[in-house]
């Protein structure tokens, strides 16, 4: 079983990479996120899941262990194969995941292309128990750092925004609208703290 590669990429594609490791070229599957983690030239540490089949051999990689071993729960799951659980973390990170599986969050599965309702409920159903979130609750209205937090506060100060009337938007955001923070994408989360914070406009305008 081959648990991590190291290695120089050769090739980086939309969905996928050649990572040459002693001489061979390895091709590997994975989300956008982590092929953007990959420069051509320059040596990287992939973290791999082996999916093995009759008539094929395909290996999956990620840029930390935690979405490597999301992953492998997510695949472990009825009716998830390789190609919806890689769809997921293209979607949400493995903490969303997390926390959508502990909160029963069957709308977060369904924002994934090829995942119905009755698809989303079943995921929930069999990931019960098994996917905890990894950080310690945050109360609505907290300031501690959420993981879509650091994402969300750098476009809004790109944006013009100070980090202290960004944070503030953000517990209040917390306090009127927690699901969007428990469950939201950082674009949905984001658009919601533009609207709050003017409809979208720039600071000034």
């Amino acid at each position: 079983m081959i648990s991590t590669l190291r290695g120089v990429p050769q090739q980086v594609n939309l969905n996928s990479a050649i990572i040459e490791v002693g001489g061979f070229g390895m091709l590997i599957q994975a989300t956008p996120q982590t092929l953007a983690t990959l420069q051509v030239g320059r040596e990287v540490l992939v973290h791999t899941s082996m999916v093995v089949r009759e008539d094929s051999m395909t290996l999956f990689g990620f840029a930390s262990g935690e979405e490597c071993e999301v992953f492998e729960i997510l695949t472990a799951v009825s009716g998830v194969g390789p190609r919806t659980g890689l769809a997921i973390l293209a979607v949400h990170t493995p903490e969303e995941v997390r926390i959508a599986a502990s909160t029963k969050d069957t709308k977060a599965f369904t924002k994934v292309s090829g995942i119905g309702p009755k698809g989303a409920e079943r995921i929930v159903l069999e990931l019960s128990g098994k996917l905890t979130p990894t950080g310690a609750p945050v109360p609505a209205g907290s300031s501690k750092t959420r993981a879509w937090e650091p994402q969300v506060l750098e476009a809004l100060t790109g944006l013009g925004w100070t980090e202290r009337d960004a944070l503030k938007a953000l517990d209040a955001l917390a306090k009127n609208e927690p699901q969007i923070v428990t469950s939201g994408s950082v674009p949905e989360i984001l658009r919601a703290v533009l609207r709050s914070l003017g409809r979208g406009n720039r600071p000034g305008n």
